[in-house]
């Protein structure tokens, strides 16, 4: 199997567990959660001029890009420092409270 088909079922698996993590998450514990993401990325993930918007974006995609954050995959100024804050079950159920936010 090559390496990067191995990272693509590691991925599903674990966006499939925490899928089932986040079903059992209290709701308002994963938008306190998000409110987190507010300064930069705007209420409800509904940014500003200059910052990325989180609303309706896919969960899949935000939760790729919040764990390279998370391994220091992927280079930022903060962010890899905040995802650190949080497990992976977590950051699944934010990038899933923001998907379903309206754009």
């Amino acid at each position: 199997m090559k390496p990067s088909s191995t990272a693509g079922l590691a991925a599903v698996a674990l966006l499939a567990a925490a899928s089932a993590a986040q079903a059992q998450t209290d709701p308002l514990q994963v938008r306190s959660w998000a409110a987190a993401c507010a300064n930069c990325h705007g209420t409800n993930g509904q940014a500003q001029a200059g910052n990325q918007p989180l609303a309706g974006a896919s969960q899949s995609e935000m939760l790729k890009k919040l764990m390279e954050f998370k391994s220091g995959a992927r280079p930022a100024t903060i962010m890899h420092q905040l995802s650190k804050g949080y497990t992976d079950e977590q950051l699944a159920a934010i990038a899933g409270w923001f998907a379903a936010q309206k754009k």
